[in-house]
């Protein structure tokens, strides 16, 4: 039996067209002046100026920014920070993927408690009050949306920094299916095989507890079947409904648990080579549970690693390292690095860096 607590500290609002309500929650929560961390891609889309019109509706005071990439590091959270503190803000709304919304967060935390990132590195470091935030995920990936980290790079070191507080949370996420239907199909190939993994490895994480297993549970579920469908067809807003619950349930299940050696050996392959998140999820999540041949997972499918590679393969995802053009010389640097990822302390089989050292040779 495992003791835990759970709180859930974010409103949720699913549905197609649900963007539209962004203004009467802003409104609801005190909302005067907004900051709006939203990428590039919510901007050509349209959406940036549906929620700027919802807001203005309710006479919230608004104005977006977008100084920052797909990796998001301390240097774009300065930026962010010192143009929220000019505008004198009051709340905050993240409109995007993940980068948004772990932005959005960073440049919370810096903007109400000052200092630097770095310095909130690791869990329950923020002292002081945060501002009032809505999360608006505009992919079916991360999870974002229904956590208390943000996932922020150091500019200097390009190390990945996990920061979570309680205070962090979002106080309301808005779901509408209607805007992941937007995201790139490359997009929605990452982002939806790394919300996968969550799903996947927060079923067997250490951490796991009767709460966390539900939302694992829930989440491979509707993401099993509906990947393939928002692949293939880029106007199947069921499929895309799925997704983003999915991813929901996923990010939730991180909050309540915790994610493992995937996600530490896909870290130093994004910091080392660049390699979009997602790619390097899929590239090693087959190899770890077949590595850690946990009974839980025939709960999920029957062949665990070979469904995850047949997924991987339907997104037009790499299936080796050396496809990635990593190089074979590098992979002990590469598992030192990933021994020293904080979620690899949560995999369900003791990892360092010999076991690192062995997936990676595997995936090669």
């Amino acid at each position: 039996m495992t003791s835990f607590e759970h709180s859930s500290r974010t409103r949720l609002v699913f549905g197609p067209g649900s963007i539209h309500q962004a203004g009467r929650q802003a409104r609801e929560l005190g909302f005067r002046r907004t900051l709006i961390v939203a990428d590039s891609g919510m901007e050509k889309a349209g959406h940036v100026a549906t929620v700027l019109s919802g807001l203005a509706g309710e006479g919230i005071e608004s104005s977006p920014w977008s100084n920052f990439d797909a990796n998001p590091d301390s240097r774009m959270v300065e930026h962010g920070r010192d143009f929220a503190a000019k505008l004198k803000v009051d709340s905050i709304i993240g409109l995007g993927g993940g980068s948004s919304m772990d932005c959005a967060k960073a440049i919370n935390i810096v903007l109400t408690n000052g200092g630097a990132i770095q310095d909130y590195w690791g869990h329950g470091k923020v002292p002081l009050p945060m501002l009032p935030m809505i999360g608006i995920p505009g992919t079916t990936g991360t999870g974002s949306e229904a956590q208390s980290y943000a996932l922020i790079s150091d500019g200097e070191t390009h190390v990945k920094m996990a920061i979570g507080d309680d205070k962090a949370a979002f106080a309301v996420a808005i779901l509408d299916p209607e805007v992941a239907l937007t995201q790139p199909l490359a997009v929605r190939a990452t982002a939806g095989y790394d919300a996968i993994s969550h799903a996947v490895e927060t079923f067997v994480s250490t951490k796991r507890n009767a709460i966390s297993m539900c939302y694992s549970r829930e989440a491979w579920r509707l993401m099993d079947r509906s990947f393939e469908r928002l692949l293939s067809d880029p106007l199947d807003v069921g499929a895309a409904a799925d997704m983003q619950l999915g991813a929901w349930f996923a990010g939730s299940a991180i909050e309540a648990s915790m994610l493992g050696a995937t996600h530490a050996l896909a870290n130093p392959l994004t910091a080392a080579y660049g390699i979009t998140h997602g790619q390097a999820i899929a590239v090693m999540l087959p190899h770890v549970v077949g590595w850690n041949a946990q009974p839980e997972y025939f709960e999920l499918h029957m062949d665990l690693p070979g469904r995850l590679r047949d997924l991987a393969g339907a997104a037009g995802l790499h299936g080796s390292l050396s496809a990635l053009h990593v190089a074979q010389e590098r992979l002990a640097e590469l598992a030192l690095a990933a021994a020293q990822q904080w979620t690899g302390r949560f995999n369900p089989r003791p990892f360092d860096a010999a076991a690192a050292l062995e997936l990676y040779r595997c995936a090669f």
